[in-house]
């Protein structure tokens, strides 16, 4: 696609694509704005495109809208939908609050392509005008949240949800392979008394249930829409009939189970659905975390630590040790945690950003939103098919590990006392013997009892 340079306001020229689709306001927008690279996601302009497209379908049948002009529109929307148009949507993530600059865009591309159909030429206001038609009844205020809903929850329905049921499912597998595998528990860093690999990869897949719980649960206030509030709340020039009505048409569309917000001005004034949602992103964020972290220790070795499992080696680990082979799948998921936990900085501050009848932080909320679902669905998927899946546990060295551990005193606490388990310890940590060593020299236990020891384990 040919190229042509604007100049911004003090910051020199930038290229944008050459359309006939840009009207002047879209034109204007790319010149007050930085240009930072960051564009909001496909998913959004989806999303948007799907509102505008029920927009024109529902102000035709309230008599709004003309036929022929309805059916463009709802047309266009359809193209931008599938995926059309794509460079035409050039705003900066960084522009004005209210994501007026991204609502235009898109009311100038459908305008532009509904009159291409109707008349055989690109752009114009005439037959189709950007604002008296395509933004009919909206206004950028209730249209941009409720794209922001719409798109989160399609994400997470479609994306992040099955992926992270790839995950537990993964994880509960592992359960049930490492349940009889017994190896050494850990607290403070320290060996605790033995537990089965069974019993660590339960808790596990334990927090992925948890995060599919939560999840669920967030989308109740994502479901509810601002559409038909207008610029403030109070539904100034839009039919009474038309939240209603496209929200019906959403709801039934994509089977989200979409409702017309409760009180209009709270979702217009707030985008504290969006705070929650990415506050529940943010703790499988730190469930991830925990997960890889430990995989990655559990695997550290080969020779030299824990070693109680074996990761699938997928890549060299390193430019300059020849046979090194590093845990990337886990540290590419500590990196993704820890930009999810920054976007959820970022969308509390958003959070914040509501005044009086408008939250003007819209496009850098949904921006993040919808990284942050979108890192955590590839995230979980790749950790479980890359890693999870092909993880082995290193039988010999998790029964050594328990064997030397001094760790085994806790279980001669009942049979000795606090106290004597304890120089019993001790004493084994200063000759580097094994504590049943101890146990065997001092003729503590008998074989029978320490047989018995055994099968507490």
């Amino acid at each position: 696609m040919e190229q042509y340079r604007i100049e911004k306001d003090g910051l020199g020229e930038i290229e944008v694509p050459e359309s006939a689709y840009y009207g002047a306001g879209t034109m204007r927008a790319v010149n007050n704005f930085i240009d930072s690279g960051l564009r909001l996601p496909p998913g959004f302009i989806q999303a948007l495109a799907l509102i505008k497209k029920h927009a024109a379908e529902v102000n035709h049948q309230l008599g709004l809208l003309p036929d022929e002009i309805a059916g463009a529109v709802s047309r266009a929307a359809r193209e931008t939908q599938e995926g059309q148009f794509r460079d035409h949507f050039v705003v900066d993530v960084f522009q004005t609050g209210s994501g007026t600059s991204t609502n235009m865009n898109m009311n100038e591309v459908l305008a532009s392509r509904a009159n291409e159909i109707l008349t055989g030429k690109r752009g114009g206001k005439s037959p189709v005008h950007p604002n008296d038609h395509v933004n009919l009844g909206q206004s950028s205020n209730d249209v941009i949240p409720s794209a922001i809903h719409l798109a989160a929850l399609n994400a997470v329905q479609h994306d992040l949800q099955p992926s992270l049921f790839i995950l537990w499912e993964n994880l509960d597998e592992k359960a049930s392979e490492f349940q009889d595998v017994k190896k050494i528990g850990r607290t403070h860093l320290q060996d605790a008394v033995p537990i089965t690999l069974g019993q660590e990869f339960s808790g596990y897949a334990q927090q992925i249930d948890w995060g599919l719980e939560r999840i669920e649960r967030l989308g109740s206030p994502l479901k509810e829409l601002a559409l038909g509030g207008t610029a403030v709340g109070n539904g100034l020039n839009t039919h009474p009939d038309f939240a209603s009505q496209i929200i019906l048409a959403l709801s039934r569309e994509t089977d989200l189970g979409l409702r017309v917000a409760s009180n209009h001005f709270m979702a217009q004034a707030t985008q504290d659905a969006a705070v929650e949602a990415s506050g529940v992103l943010k703790t499988l964020a730190v469930s991830l975390v925990k997960i890889a972290n430990d995989i990655r220790w559990l695997a550290s070795g080969p020779r030299c630590g824990l070693g109680e499992i074996n990761l699938p080696a997928l890549q060299p680990g390193s430019s300059i040790m020849p046979g090194k082979v590093n845990p990337v799948i886990p540290e590419s998921v500590l990196q993704i945690s820890a930009q999810v936990v920054g976007n959820d900085a970022a969308i509390t501050l958003g959070g914040q950003g509501g005044y009086f009848e408008l939250n003007l932080m819209l496009p850098v909320i949904g921006y993040n939103l919808l990284q942050s679902i979108d890192l955590l669905a590839s995230g979980a998927e790749n950790f479980a098919l890359k890693c999870i899946k092909g993880i082995t546990a290193n039988k010999e060295k998790c029964a050594e590990n328990i064997e030397k551990s001094l760790a085994l005193a806790t279980y001669l606490v009942p049979r000795l006392g606090y106290d004597r388990a304890t120089a019993v310890a001790k004493k084994a940590q200063a000759s580097a013997k094994n504590v049943l060593d101890i146990v065997r020299e001092e003729g503590l236990l008998t074989e029978e009892e320490i047989a018995a020891l055994y099968d507490e384990m």
